[in-house]
């Protein structure tokens, strides 16, 4: 028997019935199948954990959790940041397909043309936009609070004060310029109020372990089939841009009366051909970052209700006070709508399936199903959600959130980056093909 769709008045119900959460574990195995290596994300620096009666050095972010009452050894597959990341991709990309549709801000390069590639960002970002789901900050980023709406810095701009001004306690700016940032959180640090910004905590969180971690080992090597040897330089920054390195002396950039060596920060000593990705790399074995086997991995997605039920809603789109007669109808709808898309972004997310990174994919043991948790504990019946019916979801919570004054836009506002910015950016790709060089 399959599993119940979860329908917009269940959601609802769960809202207004002050239910805890509603929540997804998912069982994953390797694409490999059991047992095949995987590589976690690595970290700069190294810790030490026990494994029996020794220790291992690793840059993964491993530690013992509590599993089925006993204490496991696990590993960081994929981050609550990066996860709400690739839900935000995956958002997007919907978006982008015309196959959701939900309030977006952007900023438009495609009038940053010039001759020169390196300063062309009229495709920036694929598309030559970059909206709020792109960027690191969401609404809150820099380069959003440095684009222009009209002849006005869109933060001078009303959206942008209205933004300025929202907090948890009054939120619909947020839900009518970009609800995203309300399910994913945000704290508007970067604009006029500085670090007094308003935060709104996350309201979806999601994170992949691993658990019953071993610790692998990695070897490589690569042959220069030109047979480039590390000694074959010195290699200097060429004067010329465009030819970007130089064995001529005559033709390096100069500085102080002498030549620059090229070198490039993580890589060999300056002057090497490795700082240009020529010659041989000595054959290696890595410990520290060699890939792990485990016994499963599990991601775990949790929707917050009672952070939805936080987010009050004085005012509607339209900037009309909500009286107490329409207040349970306009956050009640609100905070549904809100809850809907996050759970499109779930359902949107498992059809891209679990492909974190090179030699890290993984498979499910069994579909999607959710839980709604009540606030004493009981959990109900597993709800199915595909990604249609997460997008008739979304839809109809609109729709409902609409006919109580808090209707979506279908119309992107589009920003055009201030000339400023569009010189910063420019420097900063100058920069970067004359490659990082250490200071001396």
């Amino acid at each position: 028997m399959s599993d119940a769709t979860l329908s917009y008045d269940s959601l609802m119900d769960a809202i207004r019935g002050g239910a805890a959460a509603i929540r997804a574990r998912t069982r994953l195995q390797p694409a490999g199948g059991p047992g095949d290596k995987v590589f976690p994300p690595t970290f700069s620096e190294t810790i030490r954990v026990r494994v029996g009666e020794a220790e291992h050095t690793t840059k993964y972010a491993a530690e013992v959790r509590r599993v089925d009452g006993e204490s496991r050894l696990c590993v960081l597959l994929d981050s609550v940041a990066s996860q709400a990341n690739r839900m935000e991709e995956a958002l997007q990309r919907a978006w982008d397909d015309g196959r959701l549709q939900f309030p977006m801000v952007r900023v438009d390069f495609t009038g940053a043309t010039d001759e020169d590639s390196r300063f062309d960002l009229s495709t920036l970002g694929g598309t030559g936009y970059l909206t709020a789901l792109e960027v690191p900050h969401r609404l809150a980023d820099a380069i959003l609070r440095d684009s222009m709406l009209g002849d006005l810095r869109f933060r001078a701009s009303e959206p942008g004060r209205a933004f300025t001004d929202a907090s948890p306690h009054h939120a619909t700016p947020i839900f009518s310029l970009c609800p995203t940032a309300l399910v994913f959180g945000m704290w508007d640090s970067t604009g006029p109020k500085g670090g007094q910004g308003a935060k709104f905590q996350r309201v979806l969180v999601s994170e992949i372990v691993g658990v019953g971690v071993e610790f692998g080992r990695k070897t490589s090597s690569r042959i220069d089939p030109a047979s480039i040897e590390s000694n074959g330089g010195p290699v200097f920054i060429a004067a010329d841009p465009e030819e970007e390195w130089t064995l001529d002396e005559a033709r390096a950039l100069r500085e102080k009366g002498k030549p620059v060596a090229f070198s490039r920060r993580g890589k060999d000593k300056p002057g090497r051909p490795s700082n240009i990705n020529h010659g041989n790399v000595t054959p290696q074995i890595e410990s520290e970052a060699g890939g792990v086997t485990l016994d499963y991995a599990e991601q775990v997605t949790v929707l917050s209700l009672p952070a939805l039920r936080r987010l009050r809603f004085p005012r509607d789109v339209s900037g009309v006070a909500v009286d107490r007669e329409r207040r349970q109808a306009v956050e009640g709808h609100a905070r549904t709508a809100l809850a809907a898309l996050g759970l499109a972004a779930i359902a949107t997310l498992r059809d891209e399936g679990f492909d974190l990174r090179s030699r890290c994919a993984f498979v499910p043991e069994g579909p999607l199903q959710l839980e709604v948790v009540d606030r004493d504990g009981r959990v109900s019946e597993p709800y199915s959600l595909s990604s249609d019916d997460a997008a008739a979801l979304l839809a109809r919570a609109a729709k409902e959130a609409e006919a109580v004054g808090m209707g979506w836009s279908a119309d992107p506002i589009d920003l055009l980056p201030a000339p400023k910015l569009v010189e910063l950016i420019r420097k900063s790709r100058e920069v970067a093909a004359t490659g990082e060089r250490e200071e001396a």
